[in-house]
């Protein structure tokens, strides 16, 4: 069986044409992600990619701890966040869209297909704009994945703001389209800049 999942192939499409953009000298930048840089950013979002297919796979998931990324040069990005969204992709791919329970790395570590395809395209999406913002690229997301990957922030977030995953949610702004507002939800300010 292969499913189709046009959210996150539009979500891993957005990390890994970010990575592209990255130049050398802005690895060690800061981002949006308190005390963490692009490489940093990098690591723990790839990370996540591979927990999300670990989780669905019974496979190996990342060798480093996502959350505590060393920020080490990457000798080569492109190819590990290919690598990283590949696995990812390939796991979900496995996966039917009316399947009621996917094992995940997030608790409750079992969401719907639905839900659960959403909060590993956050992981991607949402990466790749915090990448972006602190290396100066446009911001990659688009209306209709952030409203999407939006519906699956609200289902999972709140049980992991208390474990200090998602900084509390930032007020809404007049004027906010579907990428602000999901950003906002996330703790982000829309208008960050290094």
């Amino acid at each position: 069986m292969t499913t189709e999942w046009n959210l996150l192939t539009e979500a891993h499409t957005a990390l890994l044409d970010v990575v592209k953009g990255v130049k050398a000298e802005d690895w060690n930048r800061p981002t949006p992600c308190s005390e963490w840089t692009v490489a940093q950013v990098l690591q723990h979002a790839a990370g996540d990619q591979l927990g999300f297919a670990a989780a669905i796979t019974g496979g190996d998931g990342p060798s480093w701890n996502p959350f505590s990324p060393s920020g080490e040069p990457i000798e080569d990005p492109v190819e590990f966040t290919s690598i990283a969204t590949t696995a990812a992709a390939d796991a979900w791919a496995t996966i039917a869209k009316d399947a009621a329970q996917v094992p995940v790395p997030v608790p409750p570590n079992v969401l719907d297909a639905v839900t659960g395809v959403g909060a590993c395209a956050l992981d991607a999406a949402v990466h790749a704009w915090d990448i972006a913002v602190a290396t100066g690229q446009p911001q990659p997301l688009s209306q209709w994945a952030a409203g999407e990957i939006l519906v699956a922030a609200k289902q999972i977030v709140e049980p992991l703001r208390a474990w200090g995953a998602y900084a509390p949610a930032v007020d809404a702004a007049e004027g906010d389209d579907a990428v602000a507002e999901l950003l906002r939800y996330l703790g982000r300010d829309p208008k960050w800049t290094a």
